[in-house]
């Protein structure tokens, strides 16, 4: 029993402690994006099912030795594709394709290992089922989800601050081989205890019906509405708070912690109680998208509300769950409702829909079932209260999602988010166009040709980046470097006879940054747009001798980690004259990204200074912005004036610089 319980609980920790570490090594190559995190869900549900299925047909095809060794024969084979490292050749051809490169890169860095961990639980509790016939094995489920969220929780915690991220992929690929170890001594195990009296029972419990395909849609439909309100919620939060891996784990361990609690003890879920509390969260999640709440407000609101799902759907599960027999049935049910769950939002949702739609669509789901599982149980006067109040909350959502694109010049969706273009009047300048990035605000341009020629928001003259160009304004012709188009405030700098090279990963903003804005067309430079991830084209560039490079590439509200790194600055100044510039754009309202900075500069043998702008109230033009301008120390006492009185970036004691193999979010957290 103790060698079934440790298979479990070690197979379930290492397939949730796989989950960050790769995410966390793939994400650089795919700009940073949110989306990442939705895709490689995805693929892990995806691989759950597969391995489900895989369980279910050995259960029902197999006698149980021949399971045995087939499965044993599977670990042993695995072996061979240690360690899980993703193959970095994938690099080069990342953007083609985003959404298929991540599921291509995970497959081949980690599909073999990830595939039998997840047959692990069906699995041993099929086999602990067969060797313990008097004992229920429900509770092994609760035990390898208690293993899942304690490896969610610990990662950020214990692992990503210490570790680099390679040495967690081999120190995770020496637990895996420990974990082969544990489930080939439970399947000798359940090998001696193949007895004839329990083969007696096996065939006993044969003449268990079958539970009916409705009853299995219902199991498939549960489970996929909390799959895509799992993702829906953490895309929210990642999307339109902070882009950072935190809030990866939050959610899930949410997710989590409902099937511990459900399938531990169906006493936990108390069904009145939980069915009272879901018209609350129904108004709390709606209470959140009227927006204009504090983010520790948001967090806890979309939290508790996202428990109250989960834990209606899964306690409803479990309500439902059949006898032992079959219990592969049941999973394979759970897994295919999470796979379509997990699809429908990472994959079908970023190419189908131009807003996020199936935050919306999955809270009608959940309130649709909560109607469906209590209709039977009902009076018919209550049926139709019920009816009622359903098509009411339909409604409630429908407007929502109007909401999500009304009022709107253009809304725009990919696999790096959602874009919306905005026309706001400004009393007495006129109107204002704006991009937002989520809820971000990406740049913005008044239309009246007085102004439209005018740098605004973090681009303004008074800025640290306009501070900067205007003191190159006496040189002759300028060649500047920009990673992150945005509306292209900054073509309103460029002189005739300057080179602007901007890097660009997203060609939806190439497109609103042409069509709907016009600093590009109004710039007297010679504008040279690359579409691509900036630090990526970059390394394949020779030197480009920039008087100026500005990094201003954001995800949301943050700069993506990888532009961060050491390594990339040492990029970035291969690529700078030797008196050049480089400027960083660090506005950010969750993460204070100095000290980042401040140790790659120290590294680096570079003196960095800090142009903090708030700007008067009545500024039109400005918005708050905070950069970094890193140089060689002698360049210092050439910067004008102002700038020569900007505070001087010190690093801080015991900050570890970032690498590409190591970073410390927790570490910046304001």
């Amino acid at each position: 029993m103790i060698s079934f319980a440790i298979t479990v609980f070690l197979s379930a920790f290492l397939l949730f402690q796989v989950q960050p570490i790769i995410a966390k090594m793939i994400l650089p190559w795919f700009g940073g994006s949110s989306s990442v995190w939705s895709v490689c869900l995805v693929f892990f549900q995806a691989e759950l099912l597969l391995g489900y299925l895989y369980v279910h047909l050995l259960h029902e095809s197999f006698s149980p030795r021949r399971q045995n060794i087939v499965h044993c024969v599977l670990l042993l084979l695995s072996l061979a594709t240690l360690p899980v490292v993703a193959d970095p050749t994938w690099r080069e051809t990342a953007a083609e394709n985003p959404t298929w490169s991540v599921l291509v890169v995970l497959a081949s860095a980690v599909g073999m290992p990830y595939l039998l961990l997840s047959t692990t639980g069906p699995l041993m509790q099929a086999w602990y089922a067969r060797s313990f016939a008097s004992l229920m094995p429900y509770r092994l489920y609760a035990l390898s989800n208690l293993a899942s969220m304690l490896a969610l929780l610990s990662y950020p915690v214990l692992v990503e601050p210490y570790f680099p991220v390679h040495e967690q992929a081999w120190a995770w690929s020496a637990a895996y081989v420990l974990f082969v170890l544990a489930c080939l001594g439970s399947a000798w195990q359940s090998w001696q205890g193949v007895s004839g009296e329990r083969e007696r029972v096996a065939s006993a419990a044969e003449s268990t019906p079958r539970p009916p395909w409705r009853e299995c849609l219902l199991w498939v439909g549960l489970a996929m509405t909390a799959s895509i309100l799992l993702l829906a919620v953490t895309r929210h939060l990642t999307q339109d708070v902070a882009p950072v891996p935190f809030l990866w784990v939050l959610p899930l361990s949410i997710y989590l912690l409902s099937f511990i609690l459900c399938f531990d003890a169906p006493r936990y879920y108390s069904r009145p109680g939980f069915l009272v509390a879901l018209p609350f969260a129904f108004l709390a999640v709606d209470r959140v998208l009227d927006g204009g709440l504090a983010v520790p407000i948001l967090v806890a609101l979309l939290s508790l509300s996202l428990f109250v799902f989960c834990m209606v759907c899964h306690g409803e599960l479990v309500r439902r769950r059949p006898p032992v027999r079959h219990l592969t049935l049941f999973y394979l049910m759970l897994s295919i409702g999470g796979a379509l769950g997990g699809s429908f939002v990472g994959l079908l949702a970023p190419a189908v829909f131009n807003a996020y739609f199936e935050l919306p669509i999955g809270l009608f789901l959940c309130a649709a079932l909560a109607a469906i599982v209590l209709w039977r149980e009902l009076r018919p006067a209550w049926r139709w209260l019920v009816l009622v109040a359903l098509l009411a909350y339909g409604y409630r959502l429908a407007e929502i999602s109007v909401d999500y694109v009304a009022d709107y010049r253009r809304v725009l969706r990919n696999f790096y988010g959602q874009l919306r273009v905005a026309d706001l009047n400004d009393d007495g300048l006129g109107i204002k166009r704006a991009i937002y990035h989520g809820r971000v605000n990406h740049g913005e341009q008044f239309l009246a040709a007085e102004y439209r020629r005018r740098p605004t928001a973090y681009y303004c003259e008074k800025s640290g980046i306009g501070q900067a160009l205007r003191s190159l304004s006496g040189e002759p012709a300028l060649k500047i470097g920009i990673l992150g188009l945005g509306t292209g405030t900054l073509a309103t700098y460029g002189r005739r006879g300057d080179e602007m090279r901007i890097y660009e990963i997203n060609e939806q903003v190439v497109d609103l940054a042409r069509n709907d804005f016009t600093y590009l067309a109004d710039s007297a430079a010679r504008i040279v747009p690359v579409l691509g991830d900036g630090r990526l084209m970059l390394e394949r560039e020779p030197a480009q001798d920039f008087d100026l490079l500005a990094i201003d590439a954001f995800s949301g509200d943050s700069i993506p980690t990888h532009l961060l790194t050491l390594e990339a600055m040492q990029g970035y100044l291969r690529h700078l004259k030797s008196d050049g510039l480089l400027a960083i754009h660090i506005t950010n309202r969750y993460l204070d990204l100095r000290p980042v900075v401040a140790a790659a500069a120290d590294r680096l043998g570079r003196t960095a200074i800090i142009v903090d702008l708030t700007p008067d109230a009545d500024d039109r033009f400005c918005r708050h912005s905070v950069w970094v301008l890193m140089m060689r120390p002698e360049r210092l006492e050439s910067l004008p004036e102002d700038l020569k009185k900007a505070e001087v970036l010190v690093p801080r004691p015991g900050f570890t610089v970032w690498t590409d193999a190591f970073s410390n979010l927790l570490k910046i957290l304001k």
